[in-house]
């Protein structure tokens, strides 16, 4: 039987797994931690308690980061989060992509200018529908030759 606190907030709040199912929470307020299951509710006055009952590697994993290859780009184009479903629009030569991988909005990768009434406003990875319904410029590899094609805009008018 193995029990584990598997961290969420580091050094704050666990949950509490047996065989791999959530059993319960444990949380620290200050020095003092306190453990809920199934309506019931212990509280410890320091880790050396927890580990009296919980056994002395129960608090020692720590929270990974996954630093994995993930690409945040499409088709060169940069993304703020993990592109799904990438397509490259060849008709209007757009780099496209959804945030899940059930999603239906679609978004653009990389940087572009959009017209909203007079004005051109500056956008990093917008909806499909917003490049549709208004005049813009791009996409752009990197935010530098978006400002420069702004400054480029802005000087003609």
């Amino acid at each position: 039987m193995t029990i584990k606190a598997k961290p969420v907030l580091d050094g704050k709040f666990w949950i509490v797994e047996q065989e791999g199912q959530r059993v319960g929470t444990l949380t620290r307020d200050n020095e003092s931690f306190v453990y809920s299951n199934a309506g019931n509710v212990s509280f410890y006055n320091t880790e050396k308690d927890v580990a009296k009952d919980f056994g002395k590697d129960f608090l020692t994993a720590k929270i990974t980061k996954e630093t994995g290859n993930v690409d945040l780009s499409v088709h060169g184009y940069p993304t703020r989060t993990t592109p799904y479903n990438s397509m490259f629009d060849i008709k209007r030569k757009l780099p496209l992509f959804t945030k899940s991988e059930k999603s239906k909005s679609v978004y653009c990768a990389g940087y572009y200018l959009v017209k909203f009434n007079v004005n051109w406003l500056k956008s990093f990875c917008p909806k499909l529908i917003t490049i549709e319904r208004n005049t813009h410029m791009g996409p752009y590899k990197t935010e530098l030759e978006m400002k420069l094609a702004l400054s480029n805009v802005n000087r003609t008018n």
